[in-house]
């Protein structure tokens, strides 16, 4: 009987990855604050200081402002359209069409997170990281008021790396801020899922701290005796910043934390029952004329400031005593973002809280997916010209982007295939982000593609299609899609390829090869079953060959060489191959495809034959150091070498050129090997970029018999950038071959000849 493997964690570190590892230089603690329900125009850049200079109401956030200030606004950043997908996407990195959590369904509190997903706090949890999770989750617990319970262990934050919690389990229970209880770790010994229900009360959580808007908590003897929960979370968060920050001054020791405030999502009202509830807004001559619905928002929006301002002075000073030296701000990765778009109503109508955006939250349109988001990091942006503080960036970026982003700062391997693509080049200013072509969402029966400045989106039962220039028509009134067919019907294909008319409950699947050396992928009994489940209730099963939705993972865990054979075509969400001690090598047969189509990584001790086969991924091939491609045929993809490409084979096997569809990026450590005889030589074509900075190994075939002064072209791109790292290669013999390039060609030119009897290979000098 085939067994069903769990990949907790699988895909995330190779064996070079462990915790404790020095790194070249202090990781970044990261502490992240999002909101609910707050729309792109709540924000003071987008749209409230342009209210202010202009004499209009305008909601208060002088915390976000100053932020804004010392950092990076986002003015195209996009989360989804509700509550829940927002949150597996951002913990999964997978946009919706992949997540498990695509829309809000009532049966989210149960499933939603799965065992085998690698979520945020499983990733900074392993690299090291202290984690905090405070704020609304909506997995895993009941909806009961009174006493909820557990209900699925596997979707809970403690069992996804998070150990300091304060939160609500239930999505539909945070539809208030007074819930009785709300679920805490670290618990007492035996609890379910290392979660205690724990009283509603801010005396626990708020300790020394003042209380945002003085006067000082504890004269407020009118405080309701159930706290008003985001006050609870705010004040455990602070508390958690304080701590983790003094002791990062004396272990080093990084911290993440994540507070998902449930302001401002309705109910408005409740806000009514704190003191001084309205204090921010006494005196504002406007404030009295506005409708009770825009009032309590924004006093909602400016308490939730409040609270952002006392955490964030944490960072300057965690002591609170005025001495700035233990301060860890400079390396501080501060991230504010909102899950989707605001709703409708008076707060929109009377502050342009969507910032005057087509729909409102739960909508396909701009309104309902771009969401406000600053980042500051002042040790890194300070001097960052791409990203100067106190700028704005009409970079597109997407709420899936934060987990391979914090991966790449905590120096931990990112989860195969995520849709999700890292922005630490970005902030860092190092290196170059990899390209994301396009990003998806969904709501309901629609759902949108966004390419650069193009968005089209499909609705309705009929899949009507209407196609927007974001870039020219930002409010998505004028559409283009009559006078664009091609357009249309390109970007359709896109859409319709991300799965976003599955069913609801659909999700990327984990598989694990189970085949023995020589095994075909095309036999179902040479992979793992996949099953979800949880309380006795089956949520999805998939077995079979391989398929587009599969993130799979083949892996040589023996000392002896392992390979699998790709009788047929095969096809994967994405695919990593993985040594051990022994090789694991993928053998394309003559002619096989391979598609990945967000990613196909080759790990350390992992072989890719292709055999004049085809390799697909809309994104890229990884190479990683001490993996290896080789043999010719053709790489529709990008490829990333940081192992080895090889070619020196290709003559042998009947081949010689390897063509790559997009750019070719090398890293110092990559080798690229060719072959070379009187008459011919191995080629590599790229149709875009080649990025050179790695080795090139030439070998000799017997009895090459070169001549002084022929020359062969052994690449050719679109555009040659850069060099590789020897300028000649010399064979055993003594034979000299030197390495010439022009803007699109790299060539070979025979200086000096050796002995050339039976020369078999020729290596760097």
């Amino acid at each position: 009987m085939k067994r069903s493997f769990s990949f907790f964690l699988t895909f995330c570190f190779s064996a070079s990855l462990v915790v404790g590892a020095e790194a070249p230089a202090p990781r970044p603690n990261i502490l992240y604050l999002y909101v609910d329900d707050m729309g792109w125009g709540s924000l003071g850049p987008n749209a409230q200081w342009d209210r202010k200079e202009n004499g209009l109401p305008y909601v208060r956030t002088p915390n976000l402002d100053e932020l804004a200030s010392r950092g990076v606004n986002f003015t195209r950043a996009y989360g989804c359209t509700v509550c829940s997908p927002a949150r597996s996407s951002q913990q999964t990195g997978f946009h919706q069409g992949h997540t498990f959590a695509d829309r809000n369904d009532p049966d989210n509190a149960k499933k939603a997170m799965r065992a085998d997903d690698v979520l945020m706090g499983d990733v900074l949890s392993k690299a090291g990281y202290a984690t905090g999770y405070w704020g609304k989750w909506g997995y895993g617990g009941s909806k009961d008021m009174k006493n909820p319970t557990i209900d699925n262990v596997q979707t809970l934050p403690t069992s996804h790396g998070y150990e300091h919690v304060l939160t609500e389990l239930h999505h539909v229970r945070a539809h208030t801020f007074f819930q009785p209880t709300l679920w805490s770790a670290p618990a007492k010994p035996g609890a379910i899922g290392g979660l205690e229900l724990v009283p509603n009360s801010i005396a626990k959580y708020a300790g020394k701290s003042e209380f945002p808007k003085e006067p000082a908590l504890q004269e407020h003897s009118d405080y309701p005796e159930v706290a008003y929960c985001d006050d609870a979370y705010c004040f455990a968060a602070l508390e958690f910043v304080r701590a983790q920050a003094k002791k990062y001054g004396k272990s080093g020791r990084p911290f993440f934390g994540l507070l998902a405030v449930q302001v401002p999502h309705a109910p408005f009202g409740e806000i009514e029952e704190l003191p001084e509830w309205d204090k921010a807004y006494k005196g504002v001559a406007d404030f009295a004329s506005l409708k009770d619905q825009t009032k309590q928002w924004a006093a909602m929006v400016t308490r939730i400031d409040g609270h952002f301002g006392n955490i964030l002075k944490a960072l300057k000073d965690p002591n609170g005593d005025g001495d700035f030296s233990d301060s860890v701000v400079d390396n501080t990765l501060v991230v504010f973002q909102s899950d989707n778009g605001g709703p409708g109503g008076p707060c929109n109508i009377e502050l342009n809280a969507n910032g005057g955006l087509r729909g409102n939250k739960g909508s396909i349109y701009e309104g309902g997916i771009r969401v406000p988001t600053l980042m500051s990091w002042p040790k890194k942006m300070v001097g960052n010209a791409a990203l100067k503080p106190s700028t704005s960036s009409d970079r597109v970026i997407d709420v899936s982007d934060l987990l391979p982003t914090f991966c790449e700062l905590a120096g931990v391997a990112v989860p195969v295939g995520l849709d999700g693509v890292s922005l630490a080049p970005v902030l860092t200013g190092e290196g170059e982000r990899r390209t994301r072509e396009f990003l998806i969402h969904e709501a309901g029966n629609s759902a949108s593609i966004i390419r650069g400045k193009d968005k089209l989106i499909r609705s309705g039962k009929k899949g009507d299609l209407v196609l927007y220039d974001l870039e020219a028509d930002p409010i998505e009134s004028d559409d283009l899609a009559k006078a664009n067919p091609k357009l249309v019907a390109e970007l359709k294909g896109l859409l319709l390829g991300e799965r976003v008319t599955e069913p609801r409950g659909f999700a990327n699947t984990y598989h694990r090869w189970t085949g023995g050396n020589g095994a075909m992928t095309s036999d179902p009994d040479n992979w793992s079953d996949y099953v979800y489940s949880n309380a006795g209730i089956e949520y999805k099963k998939d077995t079979g060959a391989p398929q587009l939705s599969w993130s799979a993972l083949i892996e040589n865990s023996e000392e002896s060489p392992n390979s699998a054979k790709a009788d047929q075509d095969l096809e994967f969400l994405g695919l990593e191959i993985r040594g051990g001690k022994g090789t694991q090598e993928l053998i394309l047969g003559k002619g096989v495809g391979l598609t990945a189509r967000n990613e196909l990584r080759l790990s350390e001790n992992a072989v890719l034959t292709v055999n004049g086969g085809t390799v697909t991924s809309l994104r890229w091939v990884d190479v990683k150091p001490g993996a290896r491609v080789r043999g010719f045929g053709e790489i529709d993809a990008t490829l990333y070498n940081e192992g080895k490409v090889d070619l020196a084979s290709s003559l042998a096997a009947g081949g010689a050129q390897l063509l790559v569809m997009k750019d070719y990026t090398e890293s110092d450590s990559a080798v690229l090997a060719m072959s070379v005889t009187k008459s011919e030589t191995t080629k590599m074509m790229i149709t875009g970029k080649a990025t050179l900075c790695g080795t090139l190994e030439i070998e000799l075939a017997e009895q090459a018999r070169l001549e002084i002064g022929a020359s062969w072209s052994i690449l050719s791109a679109g555009e040659v950038l850069g060099r590789f790292a020897n300028d000649t290669v010399k064979g055993s013999d003594g034979t000299q071959i030197s390495i010439h390039y022009s803007e699109t060609e790299v060539i070979l030119r025979v200086e000096s000849l050796g002995a050339m009897n039976r020369v078999t290979s020729v290596g760097s000098n």
